[in-house]
């Protein structure tokens, strides 16, 4: 998602019937090329957001970022592309016919949860960011993210809330503005930078092409790169547009994991040339390789021009991805009678408002946790990591529910049928279980020391929002809950 701050659009293909059907579905949409598709995955997976974390690691970010894509980006690429060519309705379908109905509505419960830490980690870069516009002090004072991030969040509320139209174009823009334009102009710099004479601030030598070992946490970094790279399961939606998704699916998803590692990787070390690790910030490390290379020649003031650009990424993600997982778990809810009428209202927009509001006040809460963490960066790093933890949860019943359902009703029509399907999706699992079991052991640059606090805001914030929320709605739902779909919902 980036963490993928640009989520793809989650509408539904139709499943392509298998050749010689009769009655085969008619297209809904027109066809579309493998390169297309490459380079729309490549958009909305792809973001600046996560470099300075990696760049810590200089060289062996190369390492940090490709074994995650091989085993995790690949798999859930192809493995969703499976399930999108034959059933619609997203993970909640694929959960609910491979595995149950509740394990369903948990997969769709954590890629909506997962937003609630994934807006504090996502606008304290936008408020760093800022803070180099307005005064570079500012990018390590917690009052000053906690603000920014209330702020913001709102703001969006308020814009989303209202049916503002042109959001999802807007965000679009802003990938291009923000990530695209902002990355090239940090390499090119970079080069010049060395090509100058300049020493790299990160050994660059083949000695250092994989990460020291500490410990075991050494390796959590890694952590945050799955959620980097989650978000296929959105994208492969799109395979039932290809003419021949076998063959034109593997080869658009192969192109896009190389151009997204390039975006992931070049910038990364890029920072690692010009601003040493023990001064690097995770969420200002852009913006201070920005301030540190243009002042090798003399063009600071463009500092701030780039600040707003990369806040401009940022805030259309934010936007899109209010408008996107909560109405997923609102339909389902009305459906299903998940959850209380209350959270089913919608605005007079059409706009799930109660959701939102509800989660602003958790947001708010997490917010003003940056006030009181004493380093900007370590709240950063935790935040970032809950949100990967819930991600996984879902991303673990995906795989199960994959194996299922190839074997439970392997002659249902697919438009694409994922090679070694079983593999794949053990290699997956054991990498997300892996990834997720990891995320509670603290990072070697966690600085407050407390690992039994570090332990205790890890795991309660997975494990309560992902697994005990959930299991609470569910638990205790009433049948009164339940919204017949030719039902309007109560207008708030």
């Amino acid at each position: 998602m980036s963490t993928m701050d640009v989520p793809a659009r989650r509408s539904e293909a139709p499943p392509v019937k298998a050749a010689g059907d009769k009655g085969r579905t008619a297209r809904a949409v027109p066809y579309i090329s493998w390169v297309a598709l490459a380079l729309m995955t490549t958009s909305s997976v792809a973001s600046l957001r996560p470099s300075p974390t990696m760049a810590v690691y200089g060289l062996a970010s190369i390492f940090l970022y490709v074994v995650p894509a091989i085993v995790f980006l690949l798999p859930t690429a192809l493995v969703s592309a499976e399930l999108a060519s034959g059933w619609n309705g997203g993970v909640y379908n694929w959960v609910s016919q491979g595995v149950s109905k509740p394990m369903g509505f948990l997969a769709v419960w954590c890629q909506f949860a997962m937003t609630i830490f994934y807006y504090p980690s996502l606008l304290g870069f936008v408020a760093s960011t800022l803070a180099y516009v307005i005064n570079p002090d500012l990018a390590s004072s917690g009052v000053w993210t906690a603000v920014v991030i209330m702020v913001c969040y709102w703001a969006g509320v308020w814009v989303s809330s209202r049916g503002t139209s042109g959001v999802a174009g807007l965000a679009s823009g802003g990938l291009i503005i923000g990530t695209l334009v902002p990355g090239i102009l940090l390499v090119v710099l970079g080069v010049v930078f060395l090509g100058q004479g300049n020493a790299s601030a990160a050994p660059m030598t083949a000695s250092h092409l994989l990460p020291a070992w500490a410990g075991l946490s050494s390796l959590v970094l890694i952590v945050n790169n799955f959620l980097s790279y989650s978000g296929m399961e959105m994208n492969a939606v799109h395979v039932s547009s290809l003419r021949k998704p076998a063959t034109e699916f593997p080869r658009a998803m192969f192109m896009s994991m190389g151009l997204v590692l390039l975006i992931f990787i070049l910038p990364a070390l890029a920072i690692s040339w010009i601003v040493p690790a023990d001064e690097l910030s995770l969420t200002a490390g852009v913006m201070q390789a920005f301030d540190a290379v243009l002042a090798n020649f003399g063009a600071q003031w463009l500092t701030p021009v780039l600040g707003v650009m990369l806040v401009a990424a940022s805030l259309g993600g934010m936007l899109t991805w209010l408008a996107g997982p909560s109405k997923g778990l609102l339909l389902i809810s009305r459906k299903e009678g998940y959850l209380p009428p209350f959270l089913q209202r919608l605005n007079k927009h059409g706009v799930q408002q109660n959701i939102l509001v509800t989660q602003g006040l958790v947001t708010t809460v997490i917010a003003l946790a940056y006030a009181f963490i004493p380093d900007v960066s370590s709240a950063y790093w935790i935040f970032s990591v809950i949100t990967t933890q819930v991600y996984l949860i879902m991303y673990l019943l995906l795989f199960v529910a994959a194996v299922r359902l190839r074997r439970t009703q392997p002659e249902h029509p697919r438009g694409y049928r994922a090679p070694m399907l079983v593999g794949l999706c053990g290699v997956g699992f054991a990498a997300s279980l892996a990834a997720l079991l990891i995320g509670f052991v603290p990072p070697s640059q966690f600085e407050s020391g407390n690992v039994g606090v570090y332990l205790l805001i890890v795991a309660g914030g997975a494990l309560g929002l992902g697994l005990l929320v959930p299991y609470l709605f569910y638990r205790f739902r009433k049948p009164s809950w339940k919204t017949d779909d030719t039902e309007e919902v109560a207008v708030a």
